[in-house]
Parts: structure tokens; C-alpha cells; sequence
């Protein structure tokens, strides 16, 4: 693991006073429950509370795209550029946004003039899995809120960037850190917490967002207590949905990971928060016999205390590091004229899954990529039919490791942590995945505090010469691919989907990319000069469609790519904000 450099917090301003942008409220619950609905404002992730990436706006779309100009652009600064994955946020015409190692910027929508800066101060021990990434922040009352590297959430206040309060959510030196957006829900700040790979107990916690204080604990490794916190005081909550080593061999649920590391969403008409949770440690499977519950799964919890009401399995004994973290999508369809209300979810083990979101029941499954070797298929309640000549051999006795074999896809995932984007109007998901396997074997290993705790060997190769990445059109009713768009290294950003018929999305080449949302033909793509690994946001200010996206290569890929670092070790880092419009007097008039 590489160690990072110490350096100092600082927090930066501009010589033009923020009074200049006048004063603004704070981000309110109804502005949040109203997420879907306002376009002059983004103030979730996701774009709306359930996630589904999509704006209502259309005065950019499929036939005038082709003139969208950038119209400012804005340097994060200094060496720590790469890795750029945040969404940013939009309130009052000032855009927020997190960087790499744990950095916090504001800046004027309209000009992008930089208004503050917040550097948090690292300590030299950091472990972060994949790279020093943020995902973005979330926005309550006059909070800018966000997660940092060494496991601690931090609130600033929005037109100062000064610090109001700041929490250890858990301890860095046994692996810990947050790396995803937190999330508001009904009042309370929700988060995950990052370090499946060091043998972590996977949690999720509420917060009271105004000053720090916790609200309940929920752990996501079976046998663990949780816990709602009432007046300062600890009150027990039940276990994690069962006994302590039920479906996990004698202490190893101890040091279970199932790091919820990506965040949820909150879906209103049931009142659910839906998040995601990573791979058991350690990944040699062999040594952790059962379903080691709740790894690799989708939870619904309940908002006000944090109880599981549902948990759906992705990979049960995993043993590939599949995790079970990538976003579940709520949305409604018609079947023989009822309503389904469904959630989706594209996993890295290659399926994609379609569930009841009121109970978790599952409705359907398929593969969404080509090449799936580990499992034959889902049987009728979508758990895995394996083929045991793919999960790699345990190590015998006396021997270094275990045999090797070859699994598609590589542990990187049919699809990881990239979001997808579901349109309102095609009923489509727009899925960035990527075609790849891996050569992998299980090694001996035991548990120590802050060491990385696998017991697991991988090389990953691409499974094409032409392309590694694919953005994919799924119609989540029959599992037909509509349409797909094929990209030479792996794709590793996030979607976009808007009224407008588009679809956005960034390649490690560089390139925002804008295509037709029904027939996935390109209609528009512009170079920012480093990879976009980030997710796009489309907003309206003064009348016009803006477009925003991160610049900034980096991320897992090229950390643990093996052959496919072959494609991209050419590639340039960086850390810039993009923004783009469309000229009015190019405005189609309709």
C-alpha cells in the first residue's frame, strides 16, 4: 500500500467577497424531497433521492448537443491531481464539489471563479484500497459535508469553508476510510465506511447533520450488535439479523468486511434506504465456509433506527471480491396494467438484477456482459448456480497457494462503482461496464491490525483486443441489450440520462461523450485532457442548460489493472472541473 505525505489543512479564499453572489438560504429537506423535480439546483447524489440519473431538462438534446461549448474551467491545483470521481452539487449558483485526497472546493457556477478551499489534514498512515478518491459531498441547512481518507466526517460551513464540526466515524489504522457521498435522508446523515481489503467490520451510521452527534450503528457482518444512541447512551438495536457465526466459521465474522463503501439512496414510497455492501475477508473463500452474511448484498434499512428490513445476496461465499456495493435504482414499471415497484442493480459479478424494492423479493436476472464463467446462471430466487471449476483452489498443505484458474469477469467487476442512469422516458438503464477476466488463486493469510488481508493472487487480462469498456442501453423488462458503444480501455465513470434523448458519459481517453438515448449513435464528444472517471450533472441557471463533469484519471484501474495497464499507461492524470452550455442563439426554438 502506498503511504501518503502529511500536509497541511488550508482553507483558501478569494480576493471578491461571497457577498457578491448575495445571501442564500441552506439546503432544506423539501429542496431535497423536491430533487427530482427542480432543475436550477442539484443537491443529492444521484441527482434524485432514488438515484436514477436523470434530468427533466431538454433545451440541450439529441439535435442542437453538437454545439455544447465549454464555457469555464477550473483547476483543483497543486500535485495531488488524479482521481477525480465526485458528482458535484449546485445551490444559489455555487457549485461544491470534493477531489482527491480529501479536498473540498466551492466555486461560482457562472464563472467558475474558485470562492474556497478545504484541504483536510491527512496523517501519514492512510490506507486507502483504491486510490485517494472522493465521491462528493452532501448539502444540509448551510453545511457542506463530506468524508475523508482517514475515516472522519467533516462539515463546513458553505460560504467560508470553515470547519463547524468534525466526527472519527472509525480507526484509520485498522483499514478504515470513506471514500463515497454521504447521504441525507428524512433529517439524518447517513454513511459508510470504506476497508473491506484490511478485514473491517463493514458498518452504516446516522448522524444528526447540524452538529456530529450519532444517531444509531448499524454493522453488516452478521453477529454484530447494532445500536441506537439515545440521550448520549447506547441502546441495543438487535445483531446484524443473526447469531454470531451462523452462516461465518467460528471468529472470522469478526473481522467479516462487508464495507458498504459506495453509499446508498433513500427511495420515498418505502420509506428504505438502500445500500450496498462489499466482499467477506478475507477473499480466500476456502477459509470462511457459508453465505458469511451480510457480504455482498443489497440491505433495506430503515431511516430512524438503522433495522434491516430486507437483504437480498448477490454472491453468497464470495469468492472473487464480486463486493455487492453497486447502486440498487428504484423505479416503477407496468406489467399487464399494475405498477411494479422495482429496484435495479448491475453487479459486478455480472448479472443484473431486478427486485421488488417493497420486500426484496427477486423478479428477474441475466448476464449484462458477455463473458460470465463463475456461475451457470441464477436459479428461481436469483441465487447463483456456480461452477466450481471456477473458484480458485485452496491452498494445500505446506503449499504457497492454491490452483489457479480463469474467471470472467475480474474481480474490477462486470460493472464497479461507476453509476448507471435510468431514463424516465426510453424505461432503459444505461450501464458503463466493462469486458474483462482474470487469472486468480487463494493464498494462507491471517488476520493483522491494518494489513491488507486478501489471501487471494489475480491477474487481470482484457477478453478483446478492440475494447475493454462498454456503455450498454438494458431494457430491465426482458434483459435485451438495445444498443451498446464499445471503448478501447475500461470504462470507469459514471451516467447521465436526460428529456433531452441524451446520454452522458467520460472515457479514461478523455473525451465527454454525449449519444442519442435510443439508438446509442454518438452525437458529441469534447477533450478535458485527462480521463473522466467522474459522474456528468446537467442543471439550468439564468435560463440555460449547463453541463458540468470531473476531469482527473486514476482510480482502482490503474492501481490493480495487471495486463490491462498495457492500454492505459500512456494515459495522463489531472484534476479539473469542466463546465459546459449551449449558446442561446443556438437554442432550438420550439
Amino acid at each position: 500500500m502506498r503511504q501518503l505525505q502529511p500536509f497541511a489543512r488550508t482553507v483558501l479564499f478569494t480576493a471578491i467577497s461571497l457577498a457578491s453572489l448575495g445571501a442564500h438560504a441552506g439546503v432544506t429537506d423539501q429542496d431535497i424531497s423536491d430533487a427530482a423535480k427542480r432543475t436550477d439546483q442539484i443537491v443529492v447524489n444521484g441527482i434524485n433521492q432514488q438515484g436514477q440519473r436523470f434530468s427533466p431538462l431538454n433545451t440541450l438534446n439529441s439535435d442542437n448537443v453538437k454545439e455544447l461549448r465549454p464555457v469555464w474551467a477550473l483547476s483543483f491545483g497543486g500535485e495531488k491531481q488524479r482521481g477525480q470521481q465526485a458528482q458535484p452539487l449546485i445551490k444559489d449558483g455555487v457549485m461544491y464539489v470534493t477531489a482527491s485526497y480529501s479536498r473540498v472546493f466551492a466555486a461560482d457556477a457562472r464563472t467558475g471563479r474558485k470562492l474556497w478551499q478545504y484541504d483536510a489534514r491527512l496523517p501519514d498512515g492512510i490506507m486507502p484500497c483504491c486510490d485517494v478518491i472522493n465521491r462528493g459531498v452532501a448539502l444540509y441547512g448551510d453545511l457542506v459535508i463530506f468524508g475523508t481518507l482517514d475515516a472522519k466526517l467533516v462539515a463546513l460551513n458553505k460560504d467560508t469553508g470553515k470547519v463547524v464540526w468534525k466526527k472519527t466515524v472509525a480507526d484509520y489504522k485498522a483499514g478504515y476510510s470513506i471514500s463515497a457521498a454521504p447521504l441525507i435522508a428524512k433529517g439524518k446523515l447517513i454513511t459508510g465506511v470504506a476497508g473491506g481489503e484490511f478485514g473491517v467490520v463493514g458498518k452504516i451510521e446516522a448522524y444528526n447533520p447540524t452538529n456530529g452527534e450519532l444517531l444509531w450503528s448499524r454493522p453488516t457482518v452478521e453477529g454484530h450488535m447494532g445500536y441506537v444512541y439515545k440521550d448520549g447512551k447506547a441502546v441495543e438495536n438487535g445483531i446484524s439479523g443473526g447469531e454470531a457465526g451462523k452462516t461465518w466459521p467460528g471468529d472470522l465474522w469478526k473481522t467479516g468486511g462487508a464495507a458498504p463503501w459506495l453509499g446508498g439512496y433513500y427511495d420515498p414510497s418505502t420509506d428504505s434506504l438502500f445500500i450496498g455492501t462489499g466482499n467477506p475477508s478475507p477473499w480466500n473463500s476456502h477459509l470462511r465456509p457459508g453465505d458469511n452474511l451480510y457480504s455482498s448484498s443489497r440491505l433495506a434499512l430503515n431511516p430512524e433506527d438503522g433495522s434491516i428490513k430486507w437483504h437480498f445476496q448477490t454472491t453468497p461465499h464470495d469468492g472473487w471480491d464480486f463486493d455487492g456495493v453497486n447502486e440498487l435504482v428504484s423505479f416503477d414499471y407496468k406489467d399487464g396494467g399494475k405498477t411494479v415497484q422495482a429496484a435495479a442493480t448491475a453487479d459486478r459479478n455480472g448479472f443484473f438484477y431486478v427486485l421488488d424494492r417493497t420486500n426484496g423479493k427477486f423478479i428477474r436476472g441475466f448476464p449484462f456482459v458477455d463473458k460470465v464463467t463463475w456461475a451457470k446462471g441464477l436459479d428461481e430466487n436469483g441465487r447463483p448456480i456456480y461452477d466450481d471449476a471456477h473458484r480458485p483452489g485452496a491452498p494445500g498443505e505446506g503449499t504457497e497457494k492454491g490452483s489457479s484458474v480463469f474467471v470472467a469477469p475480474s474481480f474490477l467487476g462486470g460493472k464497479n462503482w461507476m453509476p448507471m442512469a435510468y431514463s424516465q422516458d426510453t424505461g432503459l438503464f444505461y450501464v458503463p461496464s466493462n469486458e474483462w477476466g482474470m487469472d486468480m488463486w487463494n493464498e494462507n493469510i491471517a488476520y493483522k491490525k491494518g494489513a491488507a488481508y486478501l489471501g487471494a493472487g489475480f491477474t487481470i487480462k482484457p477478453l478483446n483486443e478492440k475494447y475493454i469498456g462498454v456503455l450498454r442501453a438494458i431494457d430491465p423488462k426482458t434483459g435485451k441489450q438495445v444498443w451498446r458503444y464499445e471503448n478501447y480501455a475500461p470504462l470507469w465513470g459514471g451516467v447521465l440520462a436526460t428529456h433531452g434523448n441524451l446520454v452522458f458519459t467520460g472515457n479514461p481517453e478523455g473525451y465527454l461523450m454525449a449519444f442519442d438515448a435510443k439508438t446509442g449513435k454518438k452525437l458529441y464528444q469534447f477533450n478535458t485532457g485527462s480521463g473522466v472517471i467522474a459522474s456528468p450533472i446537467t442543471w439550468e441557471m439564468d435560463g440555460e442548460q449547463y453541463v458540468t463533469v470531473l476531469s482527473g484519471w486514476g482510480g482502482a484501474v490503474p492501481l490493480w489493472g495487471g495486463e490491462v495497464a498495457k492500454r492505459i499507461k500512456d494515459l495522463d492524470q489531472g484534476g479539473m472541473i469542466w463546465t459546459f452550455k449551449l449558446p442561446k442563439d443556438l437554442v432550438a426554438k420550439k
